[in-house]
């Protein structure tokens, strides 16, 4: 089970499935957040910086730059997803490089899951989430 400290970000405007991935990420601990635009996903980061950036891949390609400035933690990635119905165009390098994974959900939607679990097994091994009592210590 992860720590309740390690945030994942769900943007896009299919808030049905985005409302159904975040309450299976937080029964695995995660904490989720869903943002409908990009604008607000980056507004959202700010205050709180997630581990993972799960991304409508059609908001993606229209404002690549946009999505390209939303904050992660350190060892984060981003994810794309989109429907199966849908056969956009091909992503921009730049994107191709900043992108973890590109998948179709709700097809791949346990892919999705091991792929957040594994981001944040990663990010713990090297140190870089904090365990999940280090906000309750005692300052002195």
């Amino acid at each position: 089970m992860q720590d309740t400290m390690t945030r994942i970000l769900l943007v896009g405007t299919e808030l049905p499935l985005l409302e159904g991935l975040a309450q299976s990420f937080a029964a695995l601990g995660f904490s989720p957040v869903v943002a409908p635009t990009l604008h607000e996903a980056r507004e959202t980061a700010a205050r709180n910086v997630p581990l993972v950036a799960i991304i409508s891949r059609m908001l993606a390609v229209e404002s690549s730059g946009e999505m390209l400035s939303i904050p992660l933690s350190p060892g984060g990635a981003i994810v794309l997803y989109g429907s199966t119905s849908s056969s956009g165009p091909s992503l921009a390098p730049s994107l191709q490089r900043a992108v973890l994974a590109d998948l179709t959900l709700p097809l791949e939607r346990n892919r999705l899951l091991a792929l957040v679990q594994h981001v944040g097994d990663r990010a713990r091994a090297a140190g870089r989430v904090p365990p999940p009592d280090e906000g309750l210590r005692a300052e002195g």
